[in-house]
């Protein structure tokens, strides 16, 4: 209890930089404080709770079982000052707020675009940051508090993560409408081996859903283009008459357009993973946060529907 009682706030914000980053000198340049100071800091730290916080590498510094600790409750606190800050400036109304979020690109490219601007429509003082990166990366970033909200396609549980909601994502083929093979209800991976194929990197699901089940079945593809950019990908469908791989979301304003046509692959396996609306475990939102969450849910729940009646009458 002492401990915790002389646990400061400069102290733990140094502490979480320097492990953010793995270096103090690092975290001296993104502080602009002195390094000197900021390891005093840490010394003082450890000293307090008389346990060591980092191990000393020879390319950088390590948290130790005892700094994992102390990270997730450093991070906690500083996320939980930041909602009370929040909500008091919401108690005149839900007109301010900023809500920073992370998810893989598809969901940048139409879905997240669309929603904020309908949401700000409503609550125009609330402020959004979006980050695309990979899906792991993701769920890192919201366990680490880096991200309020995340959103991502995932094959697998993660840790400190609240899933809040949870939607099948199935990978489909997506062609033409020109394509020989756009009128077909369902495909197989064999059916698309004589079309020039395109496929995104080795650290997405989709691709990596789709390595699993050509190695089950014996499947061999030469891609003629691999790209770690969705719009890439559908570019490439578009003029080159090929196909490529995705999710359903990712392409909802091209396939509502006519523009290309998804279809679904029925080997086994290609549809297990599953998107997630993630937050951090056993943090209280601050009302902005919570209020688009919510938003955000109910359009995705409203969408999946209409996509299976689309999916039901076809």
């Amino acid at each position: 209890m002492k401990a915790a009682l002389r646990l400061q706030d400069t102290a733990l914000r140094y502490f979480l930089e320097v492990a953010r980053y793995g270096s103090i000198s690092e975290a001296s340049l993104h502080l602009n404080v002195a390094a000197s100071a900021i390891s005093r800091q840490i010394n003082s730290l450890e000293d307090i709770l008389g346990t060591t916080l980092f191990e000393r590498r020879p390319r950088g510094m390590e948290l130790s079982a005892a700094g994992e600790m102390l990270a997730v409750y450093a991070r906690k606190n500083a996320l939980e000052s930041d909602r009370v800050v929040s909500e008091i400036a919401a108690l005149e109304g839900l007109n301010r707020g900023h809500v920073n979020i992370s998810c893989s690109e598809g969901f940048a490219m139409e879905f997240l675009p669309r929603n904020i601007a309908n949401f700000r429509k409503q609550h125009e003082g609330i402020h959004f940051h979006i980050y695309v990166s990979s899906p792991a990366e993701v769920s890192r970033r919201v366990s680490h508090g880096d991200a309020d909200i995340g959103i991502t396609l995932n094959l697998s549980p993660a840790k400190d993560i609240q899933v809040a909601y949870r939607q099948p994502s199935p990978v489909v083929a997506v062609v033409h409408p020109n394509h020989p093979l756009a009128n077909k209800k369902t495909v197989t991976l064999a059916q698309l081996q004589p079309y020039p194929i395109a496929l995104p990197e080795e650290n997405t699901t989709v691709r990596q859903l789709f390595d699993i089940c050509c190695s089950r079945l014996n499947l061999l593809f030469d891609p003629v283009l691999v790209s770690n950019n969705m719009a890439t990908l559908n570019r490439f469908t578009t003029y080159e008459g090929g196909v490529h791989l995705a999710g359903e979301i990712s392409m909802r304003h091209q396939l509502a357009s006519n523009e290309l046509v998804a279809i679904p692959i029925r080997d086994r396996g290609m549809d297990i993973r599953n998107i997630e609306v993630q937050t951090l475990s056993g943090r209280t939102l601050p009302a902005a946060v919570r209020v688009f969450l919510n938003y955000m849910i109910e359009k995705m729940q409203h969408e999946e529907n209409i996509e299976d009646i689309n999916l039901a009458l076809s």
